[in-house]
């Protein structure tokens, strides 16, 4: 069954997927919500960091959450408009930080449910390019595929975004 008002976004790195999710939200009326899952571990990811939210601009709370997205999304008023970025990231930091995925995504699944509000999740897609040459790249993006699936399976709107145009693989725009 599909939540109402959820949105997977997903796409190809630079492919606009942060810019059409930021669009989506900010139709709601504010204060939206940012959960941010990346984390600041060089300069020029640092530098992406402050790219984004120089971009956001005001009427946006930014929440950090690196490993703990479904208690941020439990933290967040459950009617407000909301946006991840990005569960591809959040799974990179689990499997780096040698976490069991299945518990933490049933957990965001679980979370997701209970969301009222637009919640709008913006993913890579990596399952397009050739098969990686070491265990833990196919693993992650093995990882990616299930829970693109599992997201997709649920939300009430799916687009993928290819050179800043958005496709609409399920739902509406």
């Amino acid at each position: 069954m599909a939540v109402e008002n959820l949105y997977l976004i997903l796409g190809g790195a630079r492919s606009g997927k942060s810019r059409h999710a930021e669009a989506l939200v900010e139709a709601a009326p504010p204060p939206w919500r940012y959960i941010a899952t990346a984390e600041a571990l060089d300069g020029e990811m640092q530098r992406r960091i402050d790219e984004h939210r120089k971009r956001r601009g005001k009427g946006w709370q930014t929440v950090e959450a690196p490993l703990e997205l479904a208690a941020a999304l439990d933290d967040a008023p459950a009617d407000a408009p909301l946006l991840v970025d990005c569960l591809t990231l959040w799974l990179s930091n689990l499997m780096l930080n040698e976490r069991t995925l299945e518990p933490a995504v049933e957990a965001l699944m679980d979370a997701l449910e209970r969301r009222r509000g637009l919640t709008v999740l913006v993913s890579n897609e990596v399952g397009l390019g050739i098969v990686p040459e070491n265990r833990l790249a196919r693993d992650f993006r093995d990882a990616a595929g299930a829970l693109h699936r599992r997201v997709a399976a649920r939300a009430q709107h799916v687009h993928f975004m290819v050179a800043g145009i958005a496709t609409i693989v399920k739902g509406t725009p």
